[in-house]
């Protein structure tokens, strides 16, 4: 206790003789002191140590240097290392204050309380109009029949997915080579996407690579082509009128429809009319002659499998790259409920949102290691294909990736490698032998006589009705299906069939009786479609006119079988 008296003593005895010598030279108008000062913009809740030096008159603060450069040389080592010591001593003591750390970090909220709401509130505070719209669109799903074959329900985990943060990250490139900082969470998560995309194939990083950036199904086949060709090279892919896609080279006699028919040439392959089975012996011969450079094997409106193996030697036949196409069936392919065309492909391309049941965008697959062996030299060629595929998609096509879809696809990947995600594709082909086995029996005509996959061709040239008829009546009752051009037809807008797909509502949890049920509907549309057409006036019976009278005027029938059909499609779980 003593030596604590003498300490403070002598501390005392110190801190008067320099308040002495300070003020005395303050007093011969050296400097100015201030022992006691407020923070800059702040009322003071209590007054804080703190020690300023300047000069009489002089606003700006003194270095040690300026304060004393006038005074003599004792007084100056004197005041030097006082200035120093006490300016040290302050700062830490207002660094370590926590009480000053709280008030000088407080945040600022630089913009408005409006704009503050702006970007956190609600959608349905902030733009109800858009609101209400997917409100309106979310009962129109939960209370209609949806078999569009191209469409699907995906789950609530993709959606929870889709809709974070990661849509606000801009990354152009690819894992590792980025244009852009702050990409650790991107590049893991892109490269996850990667691993379970071959994982749900049952493929290997050792033979197949896969890009998951590009946006949707058709830039996907444009950017495999663009990858492997040279403008005007050639390529073959199924008619579109006998179940193909507008990205395989659709073009008409007297027009190219798609934009890969106006940078390359294409050549259709068809189905045999008689069967409705694409036609591989006149495919193989137009080949031989024609000499692709790709033969793509893909379809949009075909039943039946696809003999991968037989493409692969047609394919080989004319040295041709085989790009698959299996935009329609992924989910089935990677449930290993039909067959694989990795065995065979060089190419695979995907869409992720149809019986994959993820979100909206695409997949490229392409081969590693060895394509051939020179028969002359017996060397290995290798393939090619990773660095101009990945090229074509960024920087030839497209700019930064969607990365929230990237990662909604990852959740929908790791959902398809389940046994659970098996029983539901393995269900949606019991649906489509229901819709064909009941639309055989109600007497329709199916192209290729029924189905091996999740959709049915039904054609309704025999029934004296177009499919663009009715699928209108069918609009008008909540079946959302689709008319679709069957082999023959010469009009897309006015077709000759409907098209129509399991997976929606089979994700709902539709069976077989409910099937059933679905086909008795559609023929009711097909009859009440002819009954409607032929009481329309001669001189007003067009299609116009048909959309005219079944959409917008009355009909106590159509609406009691619309009440009907929302009431029960209404007690299926839709994951939204």
């Amino acid at each position: 206790m003593e030596l604590l008296k003498e300490y403070l003593k002598q501390f005392y005895h110190v801190f008067f003789f320099v308040f002495v010598f300070l003020r005395e030279i303050s007093s011969k108008n050296l400097i100015r002191i201030c022992f006691i000062k407020e923070l800059p913009g702040q009322k003071a809740r209590r007054p804080l140590l703190a020690c300023t030096f300047s000069r009489k008159n002089d606003k700006l603060p003194l270095t040690p240097k300026r304060a004393t450069e006038s005074l003599p040389s004792l007084y100056k080592r004197f005041l030097i290392s006082t200035i120093i010591t006490l300016r040290t001593s302050l700062l830490a003591y207002n660094f370590n204050n926590p009480k000053r750390k709280k008030e000088t970090n407080k945040m600022v909220y630089a913009l408005s309380e409006k704009h503050r709401h702006l970007v956190e509130g609600l959608l349905a505070e902030t733009d109800p109009e858009v609101d209400n719209i997917i409100k309106a669109e979310v009962e129109r799903q939960k209370h209609s029949i949806v078999l569009i074959a191209s469409e699907n329900f995906t789950t609530k985990a993709v959606f929870d997915a889709l809709g974070t943060p990661m849509c606000n990250k801009y990354s152009e490139g690819y894992p590792g080579a980025r244009y852009y900082g702050g990409n650790e969470q991107i590049d893991k998560m892109e490269i996850l996407c990667q691993n379970r995309a071959l994982a749900a194939f049952n493929v290997t990083a050792d033979k197949w690579g896969v890009n998951v950036q590009t946006l949707s199904g058709s830039p996907a086949n444009l950017q495999v082509y663009q990858a492997i060709m040279k403008p005007h090279e050639r390529l073959m892919g199924l008619d579109l009128p006998h179940g193909g896609h507008l990205s395989h080279g659709y073009q008409t006699d007297s027009r190219k429809i798609s934009a890969v028919s106006t940078y390359f040439e294409t050549m259709p392959y068809r189905v045999n009319l008689e069967t409705g089975l694409i036609d591989y012996e006149m495919l193989e011969k137009t080949a031989v002659l024609y000499r692709p450079k790709v033969l793509v094997a893909g379809t949009s409106a075909y039943c039946r499998l696809i003999d991968y193996k037989r493409m692969r030697e047609i394919a080989d036949k004319v040295g041709a790259y085989l790009v698959v196409d299996m935009a329609h069936i992924s989910g089935l392919v990677a449930s290993g409920v039909i067959p694989s065309p990795f065995e065979y492909a060089d190419i695979v391309t995907t869409t992720t949102h149809k019986s994959l049941r993820g979100p909206r965008g695409a997949m490229i697959f392409f081969r590693r290691g060895v394509r051939s062996i020179n028969p002359k030299t017996g060397q290995e060629i290798l393939y090619d294909l990773e660095n101009p595929i990945n090229f074509s998609v960024f920087p030839g096509h497209q700019g930064g990736p969607h990365n929230h879809t990237i990662a909604a696809l990852a959740t929908a990947l790791k959902q398809a490698a389940t046994p659970e995600f098996r029983q539901y594709q393995e269900q949606v082909l019991k649906n489509a032998k229901v819709l064909e086995t009941e639309f055989l029996n109600k007497g329709y005509n199916l192209v290729s006589d029924g189905t091996d996959s999740h959709m049915v061709l039904v054609s309704l040239k025999d029934k004296q009705i177009d499919g663009a008829r009715v699928e209108t009546i069918c609009e008008r009752v909540n079946i959302a299906l689709n008319k679709n051009s069957i082999p023959g037809d010469k009009s897309a807008l006015v077709p000759g069939g409907v098209r129509i797909g399991a997976p929606a509502m089979t994700s709902r949890g539709l069976g077989e009786e409910d099937f059933k049920k679905i086909v008795s509907y559609i023929d009711f549309a097909v009859n009440y479609a002819k009954e409607v057409q032929a009481n329309l006036p001669k001189d007003a019976n067009k299609l116009k006119d048909f959309k005219n009278k079944v959409l917008h005027g009355e009909d106590e029938k159509l609406d009691a079988i619309k009440a009907e059909i929302s009431q029960w499609v209404g007690e299926f779980p839709l994951s939204v």
